[in-house]
Order: C-alpha cells, then sequence, then structure tokens
C-alpha cells in the first residue's frame, strides 16, 4: 500500500540517549541534585524514569553547551538556550518542550524549597524557568479515529505477517482500552479465570492505572472474550512460559514488554499499513468511540471502558463525527 507522505507528521529527532558513560560527564554537584530529587519524590515508577530521563538531558546539554558549569550558576538567558534548542535543532513538539521544561522547573524547586538550607552554593538561588515567556503550542493534528473497518485491515495484514503479538496487542488496544502502560500488565492468569454463563467478557486482575502515587489507580478492565483467541495464538506461538501475556524476547531473554514498544510497533508497522500516521494514543479515543458508536450509553463507557471520573473527561475522548445528526439540524 502506498503512503500519503501528506498524512504523515514530521516527527522530532529523537534526542540522544544519555548513557551512563555520558551521564558521568555531568559535573557532579548536579548529578547528586538530580539523583537525590528523583530517590525523594513520590512518583510512580514510570513518571520517576521519565524525569530522570528530561533532567539527564538537560545536565548533558550544560555540559555540552555551556562547559558543564554548576546548576547555581544558570541564569534564565542560559535556560532559553537550551529551550531554543529543542524547538530549533531537535524539532520537538510544544507539548514535549513544556515536559522538558517542567522536570527542570520540579528540580528547582526543590533546591529552592530543601537544599537552599542546607547548602551555601544555593541560599539565593531562584528557579531560573519561573517567569518566563510561555512556549507557544504547535499547530494541532486532527486526531483520526481507527475505525472498524480498519481495524480489521491491520489484523488481516499482521495475521498474513504471522505476527500474532501484534494482533494480540492490536486487539487489546482498541477494543479494551487500556492505556499502553496498563495492557502490559495483563497476566496469562486471565485466560484460566472462569467465566459465568451468558458473560460476553472476563474482568482482569487490578492493574496499575495512570496515577500520582507509586500505587496509581487500581483498575480492572473487562476484556471482551473475542480478544482472547488473539492472546492465546500468540501465547503458543511464542515458545515460552510468562507471567505476562504481552512480552519480548531477546538475546535469550524473557522481559515484560516495555512501554516503547507499542510506539514503535504504531509507527513502522501500523502507519504503513493505514498509510497514515498511528500514534499509541489515538486507540483509546478510538475505542471508545467504538463503543459509542455501537450505541453504548457514554456512562457505561464512561465507568467500565475509559474509566474516567466524569462524563466530561470521556466526551473529549468522543471522536464522533454525528453527520447524520448534522444533516437534520436545517432539515
Amino acid at each position: 500500500m502506498s503512503i500519503d507522505k501528506n498524512m504523515l507528521r514530521e516527527r522530532a529527532n529523537k534526542l540522544p540517549e544519555v548513557t551512563d558513560e555520558l551521564w558521568k560527564l555531568v559535573n557532579d554537584d548536579y548529578r547528586m541534585l538530580v539523583e537525590e530529587y528523583v530517590s525523594v519524590q513520590n512518583h510512580s515508577p514510570q513518571t520517576k524514569i521519565q524525569y530522570s530521563s528530561a533532567l539527564k538531558q538537560f545536565g548533558f546539554f550544560v555540559y555540552n553547551s555551556m562547559n558543564n558549569k554548576p546548576l547555581y550558576k544558570i541564569t534564565k538567558r542560559d535556560f532559553l538556550r537550551y529551550l531554543s534548542y529543542l524547538r530549533d535543532d531537535r524539532k520537538m513538539s510544544s507539548s514535549g518542550i513544556n515536559l522538558k521544561k517542567a522536570c527542570v522547573s520540579s528540580l528547582c524547586n526543590y533546591i529552592e524549597n530543601v537544599v537552599a538550607d542546607d547548602d551555601d552554593n544555593y541560599k539565593n538561588f531562584r528557579n531560573f524557568t519561573r517567569g518566563l515567556p510561555s512556549i507557544p503550542k504547535n499547530r494541532v493534528y486532527d486526531k483520526v479515529k481507527v475505525t472498524y473497518d480498519e481495524f480489521q485491515e491491520m489484523m488481516k495484514v499482521l495475521e498474513s505477517d504471522e505476527n500474532f503479538l501484534g494482533m494480540a496487542w492490536l486487539a487489546t488496544a482498541f477494543l479494551v482500552g487500556s492505556r499502553r502502560s496498563e495492557l502490559i500488565q495483563f497476566k496469562t492468569e486471565i485466560l484460566n479465570y472462569k467465566i459465568p454463563d451468558g458473560q460476553n467478557y472476563v474482568l482482569s486482575h487490578m492493574v496499575r492505572g495512570k496515577g500520582k502515587s507509586t500505587d496509581g489507580k487500581p483498575l480492572e478492565y473487562m476484556i471482551p472474550l473475542e480478544v482472547l483467541p488473539y492472546w492465546k495464538k500468540w501465547i503458543d506461538e511464542r515458545g515460552y512460559e510468562s507471567e505476562f501475556i504481552f512480552t519480548t524476547k531477546y538475546q535469550g531473554t524473557v522481559r515484560q514488554m516495555s512501554p516503547t514498544w507499542a510506539d514503535n510497533f504504531c509507527a513502522e508497522v501500523l502507519s504503513n499499513i493505514l498509510g497514515r500516521r498511528i500514534n499509541v494514543h489515538i486507540f483509546k479515543n478510538s475505542c471508545v468511540t467504538y463503543h459509542l458508536e455501537r450505541g453504548v450509553d457514554i456512562n457505561l463507557v464512561s465507568k467500565f471502558i475509559a474509566h474516567h471520573e466524569n462524563v466530561s473527561t470521556t466526551q473529549i475522548y468522543d471522536l464522533r463525527d454525528f453527520e447524520d445528526e448534522k444533516n437534520g439540524i436545517f432539515g
């Protein structure tokens, strides 16, 4: 299938990984502050990884472009150089830049509120990200839902490729509605759960949902029975035992799938099948929309599929076009 290049959004230049060797090049003061800050925060494990990565990126920029000067000597003008690097050199989106900025700002707040009392170098330290101009938002790309027909098309191609892991992942993402970090927590034990007569779904074990604390929000997902054969096929074909359904094997080592697997799968496989950019985040929107289009009440979709606290949040995920209804407005 040919790809319409105009449908594929230009991606940012991925920031180089700050390896352990590169991280050691950053001045001791900054490294110790980052490691202390990350260790004492009550963030989720995934958020800690995210913050650590973002702060290492800034630290390496300071090493590479600011002669590795200590944090207490960095000014607002210096930090604007970093933001310009992210925007102009790396072509990062406004949301990505804001995330990097927020991580550094949070570290600076920690230094102001905690470190300054014990370290003379930081007695007069002020958060240099505060008061800077807001970052202009990039052009927002329209969210294009994945339809059920497109879901079936992708499943057929994956089947022809004998990509059984991809089929299991896609069926779960489209029909269940779990986030990528929740989906990978599903365990093989679910396949052995007893399903009452007449029930067309199985309730999952508790998974850790998105949340501020280390425990997150406990969630139970309804798994439609039509998803289970894809799970079974993948497990039968992979040829090894694992506690988890979604796993990868590299150089003989079996691991629970990382959340970034889905990013690559969507970018390198699914986008090429449909001929437009597909990212992992569109599947929750598409799942919500698909069930609403089937006539499921939005209150039920909100509570049992989207797991939202409020229906107003679910409405944001609703990508129905309401063409028939709009045609009747002026009739």
